[in-house]
């Protein structure tokens, strides 16, 4: 069996996960937190598995107890943040509940009207750099995009936004964040998102406007069903957590596959300069299955016994849900490690199936859109600045994303 879990096998984890999904698909592995938990890696499984009820979200059905406590399952940080209410953890029926309040105000309405200025974002972004003739697209393009989408979104003050940029650079390494862990920048957030909602409560009491996020968020629980305000706490970071690192991610492994795809590039960039949006949507469903954001889906428990791929999984036992290997299975996806930007009926499972899909996919797939045509249509000739064997992929289990792209191309003039 290949390795697994090393530097190596971030770098290009796929013959791994093809080798697993041939021999043994639902496989129990020792992480590297100690932690044992199943593998799943088979299409049909993982879909299954995905939204199969018996497969809990809430970590205290795990076996092993005082893991989570300890960091070794679920967001670091979040239990002693007090920030354990979030669609990400709970089951129906208040996943349920939670979901429904926060549909009300999370609608495909306001992430439509929010496109002009994701793209003024981008074009912003571009302008910071395009003068030098070369940038690290992570840390000057694919971070902070959605960093600040998400925060104009929510409502946070632009005077406020470079301190949840520091935050999140913390919560995901990014190279030239202070040092203080994942603990500490989730606690800040936390404690910065209860004041602000506790102000957005008041102006709304008091004026009855407010047309941002967490504003339509509190309305949504000032109706009869509430939520309360751990529970708003909980979903604005939450959606602030998963809105941006796998919007970071999204972008950043988008532009790396077109780049080691040049006859896919050039066809993408005909698109873009035709305003076939189309295909530009298709594109980006197809990166999302190529090399997608989130490498396995987050942590689910068995509540009680059940049979996954013919293996049996013991009541309080972890399953992973290994998306990037599902999304590369030959018996659904023909010629899977092709990169090919026209495919059709591309039913990949990188925003999850189920009940918990992932309810901020249409913002990340406008990110994600805006983001890679703004680059292709301003930097025409960007190529990679680095042999792909010097890059880099941030250690962690869930997510993949590369800790930097360095990037040239012809210098704009100022």
């Amino acid at each position: 069996m290949p390795p697994l879990f090393d530097w190596q096998f971030a770098a290009d984890p796929y013959p791994a996960y093809a080798w697993l999904r041939e021999h043994a698909p639902v496989r129990r592995t020792r992480l590297p937190s100690g932690v044992e938990a199943w593998l799943v890696t088979r299409y049909a499984d993982a879909r299954q598995a995905l939204a199969d009820p018996r497969l809990s979200k809430n970590p205290h059905h795990h076996g092993e107890q005082g893991a989570h406590g300890k960091g070794k399952v679920g967001i670091p940080g979040e239990r002693s943040a007090n920030l354990m209410t979030h669609l990400l953890n709970i089951d129906p029926p208040d996943h349920t509940r939670l979901r429904r309040l926060v549909s009300k105000a999370f609608t495909p309405r306001r992430v439509a009207a929010f496109a002009p200025r994701v793209r003024e974002l981008a074009d912003g972004l571009i302008d910071s750099f395009a003068a030098r003739g070369e940038a690290d697209l992570i840390h000057e393009y694919a971070f902070p995009l959605p960093i600040y989408a998400i925060c104009e979104m929510l409502g946070v003050p632009r005077e406020d936004q470079e301190d949840f940029r520091t935050w999140a650079g913390m919560m995901i390494h990014q190279p030239g964040s202070p040092r203080g862990g994942v603990g500490r920048a989730v606690k800040r957030m936390r404690a910065y998102l209860a004041e602000l909602i506790h102000r957005k409560r008041a102006e709304l009491a008091r004026t009855g406007s407010g047309d941002d996020l967490i504003s339509g968020l509190i309305r949504a629980s000032d109706h009869g069903e509430q939520l309360t305000e751990n529970e708003a706490a909980a979903m604005a970071f939450i959606l602030l957590f998963a809105g941006f690192e796998t919007t970071v991610n999204l972008i950043g492994n988008g532009t790396y596959a077109l780049l080691r795809n040049p006859g896919q590039r050039a066809l993408l960039q005909r698109a873009v300069a035709d305003g076939d949006e189309e295909l530009l949507a298709g594109a980006v469903e197809e990166l999302l299955r190529y090399d997608g954001p989130v490498e396995l889906a987050t942590w689910r428990f068995a509540t009680r016994e059940l049979t996954i791929g013919g293996r049996r999984i013991r009541e309080g036992e972890p399953v992973l849900v290994v998306l990037a290997a599902a999304d590369r299975d030959p018996e659904k996806f023909t010629a899977p490690d092709t990169l090919d930007l026209t495919r059709q009926d591309n039913q990949h499972l990188g925003y999850g199936h189920g009940i918990h899909y992932c309810l901020g996919a249409p913002l990340a797939r406008l990110e994600g859109q805006t983001a890679l045509a703004a680059l292709l249509r301003r930097l025409p000739d960007l190529e990679l600045a680095a042999d792909p064997a010097e890059l880099r992929w941030r250690g962690g289990l869930i997510m993949r994303g590369l800790r930097t792209l360095p990037v040239e191309f012809t210098a704009a003039d100022r």
